[in-house]
């Protein structure tokens, strides 16, 4: 039996939210079956590169996206495509630049070429006329469209469309590594100093969209109101120096931790006591996933899908909402009695435990490239 390749398109393969939802089903699938092989469209090595490669994963790095290189991105993808005829279908993920990708693939000949939405909007920067136009594109160049929820899916495809074609793959997790620890949870505050506080966190990229600013304001609401209280911030990006600077002037550096790019976010969701994404937008965060598969209530700005509510105690504010209504829910979350070890069974029941998904995703990649009627090759 011939081992099934399926070509991931992603910008990188950073430690992201997109680019840990694809490493968690790669990890979940049969590889005697199928192979993930990635499609990069930076040059930057990926924080997930030596993980790709000692699963047998292959990385190639496109030409890139610009108008400037798309006949030789098209000329790239005839070239890999024609000499890996073990590559069955294409998994594309870069919003609507995802056309480049899909188009050389469609130009080839690849029969299976899956668009996947993961965002409702784009920054408004000087690429947002040629992503628009792009995305407008996509159902022509794919022959699937799936999304990682409802609001992503009508976005990128319209209603129409998502309505006839499309099909929601979750962002689903290992629950039973997020699954609430109490002993962990006194452990990580011990090391850190943090006591009894009340204990705020962030998971994200310091980028535009995650809303830092706003993030590290609500905080200075709710310190005002609780002196004692923390605010954990796990990620890097390009504003973390802009970031660390209103930090100082709001007088909250203090009570901050900037901790980075982590590996144990696992353990930290523990510590926290509530996670705060009062994100510009999102499509379903995969933090928010973990977080409250660890029973942590999140609250969300409006602008992340009411899909991401799968702990009773999570919610969803209006941007529009002042500082001080956010710190009060905040801080009431904090002091409310949780039973948190209750967060993974419910998180599984909501259909996103990776083992289950995986074995989903497995058998509709078989089904789209015949591999389950034929049994093989």
């Amino acid at each position: 039996m011939n081992v099934l390749h399926i070509l991931h398109s992603v910008s990188n393969m950073d430690r992201a939210g997109v680019e840990t939802m694809l490493m968690n089903y790669y990890r979940h699938m049969d590889r005697d079956r199928i192979q993930f092989d990635f499609l990069m469209n930076r040059e930057k090595p990926g924080d997930y590169d030596g993980e790709i490669r000692a699963l047998g994963g292959r990385i190639w790095i496109s030409p890139g996206l610009s108008p400037a290189r798309y006949p030789a991105y098209m000329a790239f993808m005839a070239r890999l495509l024609g000499e890996h005829p073990e590559i069955r279908a294409l998994h594309a993920h870069n919003e609507g630049m995802a056309f480049y990708a899909l188009r050389g693939a469609q130009r080839a000949g690849l029969p299976v070429r899956i668009a996947h939405a993961h965002n409702t909007r784009f920054l408004p920067d000087y690429k947002w006329p040629l992503k628009m136009a792009c995305k407008a594109l996509l159902p022509l160049a794919a022959t699937e469209l799936c999304a990682c929820g409802t609001d992503s899916g009508v976005f990128f495809f319209g209603k129409r469309l998502w309505r006839e074609r499309g099909r929601l793959i979750p962002n689903a997790i290992d629950v039973q590594r997020f699954r609430y620890q109490e002993a962990l949870r006194a452990q990580v505050r011990r090391a850190y100093g943090l006591g009894d506080a009340p204990v705020i966190g962030h998971v994200g990229r310091m980028s535009p969209q995650k809303n830092h600013r706003r993030l590290l304001r609500i905080f200075a609401a709710c310190l005002a109101r609780v002196p004692q209280a923390w605010l954990v911030l796990i990620g890097v990006g390009e504003l973390e120096a802009e970031f660390r600077a209103l930090a100082r002037r709001l007088n909250i550096a203090e009570r901050t931790l900037f901790l980075g790019l982590r590996e144990d976010t696992h353990a930290w969701y523990q510590a926290m006591d509530v996670l705060l994404m009062p994100s510009l937008f999102e499509g379903l965060p995969v933090v928010g996933v973990e977080a409250q598969a660890a029973g942590l209530p999140c609250v969300f700005s409006d602008a992340v899908t009411p899909e991401a509510l799968l702990l009773a105690q999570s919610c969803r504010l209006p941007l529009s909402a002042p500082d001080g209504v956010w710190a009060d829910r905040i801080i009431r979350l904090c002091r409310s009695p949780l039973r948190r070890e209750e967060g993974a069974v419910r998180v599984a029941e909501a259909g996103y435990d990776i083992v289950r998904e995986a074995k989903r995703l497995q058998a509709w990649y078989l089904a789209l490239t015949g591999e389950e009627e034929t049994g093989g090759a």
